[in-house]
């Protein structure tokens, strides 16, 4: 009787470690990967005819965003790939480029003034005659170039009508509305007027998104989402539940961001934000044991979030999200 049961008990236990590895078996041949949360750390979705051009970058994402690893959207035409830098040109092109105008009576008279200035700094006289460079001469010679400065300053501003630096972009800054970073790149002033209630639903968005995602709620995705996005989500749902894991998103809180660029297309409002949260992100098997990531560690996000609506109102859905390129 001892004996029986003494050779039942290792049968016993190695039946248990198969069943242990078995089950496990599908989340060694397909991993889980680090980034489960909504969006899975890939860069997907639409952003209109923008799609294929790099959005702008500011101080929340300095590197701009990686390129769509899954659209829909089909590549009507060649454009310059991501993370190539443009170079910006001299004179009158990079004014040009910069918003800023070049006036031809600024350009002559400024010029005309700068060259007689200097040409008289070299041949000794100044710009308003006089001989000589002792003591007086220096103070005369400073006095000079200040007047050049204020001068020129003010042709500026009288010829092109700008009194000083563009001011910055609407944005999000530590989870309140208030002037943020402008682009990196000088991109154009925004062409949707957006509103302290459009940056609050963007943050909102983000928070409701993930809580749908830890749900599995597909239903409530597809009044947040564009139905491509949708199916992404559905898709990577699905991808966790056939490796018999579930991910699991928790206590989401928005760090700071800001308005990389809004445009309107087609009859619809795009804007493209870029938001640095952090959040409790770790994935599960089915009995609830932590496979990945951590239930007490934060976990820090920057990605770059499109949303789109019709242009005559309406709710903001989620139509990409990208990652931040390092």
């Amino acid at each position: 009787m001892k004996q029986t049961l003494s050779r039942q008990m290792p049968r016993k236990r190695i039946i248990l470690s198969l069943s242990a590895a078995l089950a496990a078996l599908p989340l060694i041949v397909h991993p889980v990967a680090a980034d489960a949360r909504a969006g899975g750390g890939m860069s997907m979705g639409s952003r209109g005819s923008r799609t294929y051009s790099a959005p702008p970058r500011t101080a929340t994402a300095p590197y701009g965003a990686t390129p769509f690893q899954q659209t829909m959207t089909p590549r009507s035409s060649p454009s310059a790939p991501y993370g190539m830098a443009t170079r910006m040109p001299y004179g009158a092109g990079a004014a040009a480029m910069m918003g800023r105008p070049r006036h031809p009576f600024l350009s002559g008279f400024a010029g005309g003034l700068l060259g007689a200035g200097l040409f008289g700094m070299v041949f000794g006289h100044g710009m308003f005659g006089g001989g000589g460079m002792g003591g007086s001469g220096i103070l005369g010679l400073l006095i000079q170039l200040l007047l050049v400065f204020f001068v020129v300053r003010w042709l500026i501003r009288r010829f092109t009508g700008q009194g000083g630096m563009p001011s910055g972009l609407p944005g999000l800054r530590g989870g309140n509305v208030s002037s943020a970073a402008q682009p990196m790149n000088n991109a154009p002033a925004p062409q949707v007027a957006l509103t302290a209630a459009d940056y609050q639903a963007f943050q909102q968005a983000l928070v409701n998104v993930q809580a749908a995602w830890s749900q599995q709620n597909l239903g409530a995705l597809q009044h947040m989402a564009t139905p491509e996005m949708v199916s992404y989500f559905s898709h990577q749902l699905t991808d966790l539940a056939s490796r018999g894991a579930r991910n699991v998103v928790s206590d989401v809180r928005f760090e700071n961001g800001d308005l990389t660029e809004s445009w309107q297309e087609n009859g619809m409002d795009y804007a493209t934000v870029a938001m640095r949260y952090s959040l409790i992100d770790m994935t599960t098997d089915m009995t609830g044991h932590v496979i990945d990531g951590s239930s007490t560690e934060r976990t820090v996000v920057t990605e770059l979030w499109t949303f789109e609506r019709s242009s005559r109102g309406g709710t903001w859905l989620v139509s990409a999200i990208q990652q931040v390129a390092r």
